[in-house]
């Protein structure tokens, strides 16, 4: 499925940190963005602070460009915009997006990513006022989109090992999922993994991104509100048939749901079909029958389908990874 009008990223890095701003946005898309010596302004989509403006010499600069990035899974393709600007005030950039100007550009987001430098002099205020954006402006964990906190620099060691745990904990701290790129280049698109088995780098960006819901129609909120729903009707279904298979186990689905949750997402999909076809009969009421064949293979693919946004969201935090799963759940409970 092609999504037309996708939701946005935004992309930013301090001035002095552009070469690593351009050289994550070439791992992501396969290109570097180009500099404008004079950008427009976002064309009316973003207003910032820092975008140059009249008067003075003119600069190169990639505040204000935009770049766009591919992404194709098995459920959907799009075409992102990426909206790249470069920060000279933290405070006055994150002043300007929590202004009420800026309310229709922070709802077209569907991600965030700030680029710097781990060693970085002003790196914590940069982080801390984006972070702030997403907490207040966004939602923080609880905005159906993925932030992203893209360290780079430091080579290890115990001392190093603590201070990443700082990062990630200030990030976490705002809703950002923290990224650590030691060298650029090094376990950027090459699939590389960590000790525990996780993407690292720019992979590990472009992994998170692909999970995300790009459709700018929403649907985030559908799906708690999908889950919810079923919740209720969880009685009627007390023989889960077929949730005994440890292939459609939702406890072994990595979704951080149970059966119960997922009792009630049969029942939603039975009743549907049921619907649909107009079949009122007494063997097929809601009273303890057995569901016909197609209802139970119209179930085993809804499950594994599921169990293939499992596969995309493997590595995410807890928090995020219940996200993607419940705009996962919305979305069967659409198709219906």
């Amino acid at each position: 499925m092609e999504i037309s009008n996708p939701r946005r990223i935004l992309a930013v890095s301090l001035d002095d940190s552009t070469e690593h701003l351009s050289h994550v946005i070439k791992g992501l898309t396969g290109s570097h963005p180009t500099p404008q010596s004079r950008p427009q302004e976002y064309a009316d989509e973003i207003p910032t602070p820092t975008t140059p403006g009249g008067g003075g010499e003119e600069k190169e600069t990639l505040a204000g460009t935009t770049h766009t990035l591919r992404l194709a899974t098995r459920y959907y393709a799009a075409s992102i915009p990426v909206w790249l600007d470069v920060v000279s005030s933290p405070v006055e950039w994150a002043a300007s997006f929590l202004a009420e100007e800026a309310r229709e550009v922070l709802e077209a987001l569907g991600g965030l990513v700030v680029v710097f430098e781990i060693d970085g002099v002003r790196s914590g205020e940069l982080v801390g006022e984006v972070g702030r954006v997403v907490r207040d402006g966004l939602g923080g964990w609880e905005w159906d989109g993925v932030g992203i906190a893209l360290g780079i620099g430091g080579g290890g060691g115990a001392a190093e090992e603590g201070e990443l745990d700082e990062w990630e904990d200030l990030c976490a701290g705002f809703g950002m999922e923290f990224v650590h790129l030691v060298e650029e280049g090094k376990g950027a698109m090459d699939g590389g993994r960590n000790e525990f088995g996780e993407r690292v780098g720019v992979a590990r960006v472009l992994e998170a991104l692909e999970a995300n819901d790009w459709d700018s129609g929403g649907g985030g909120g559908g799906g708690g509100d999908g889950m919810g729903g079923d919740e209720e009707e969880e009685d009627g279904e007390g023989d889960e048939e077929g949730g005994d298979e440890d292939e459609f186990d939702p406890e072994k689905m990595g979704f951080g749901f149970d059966r119960e949750d997922f009792a009630g997402l049969k029942k939603a999909i039975w009743d549907a079909g049921r619907d649909g076809t107009g079949e009122g009969e007494e063997g097929q009421g809601v009273g303890g029958a057995e569901p016909s064949e197609e209802e139970v293979q119209k179930v085993e693919r809804m499950m594994r389908r599921l169990m293939a946004v499992r596969e995309t969201i493997d590595g995410l935090p807890e928090e995020q990874r219940k996200r993607v799963a419940k705009r996962a759940v919305g979305e069967v409970m659409k198709e219906l």
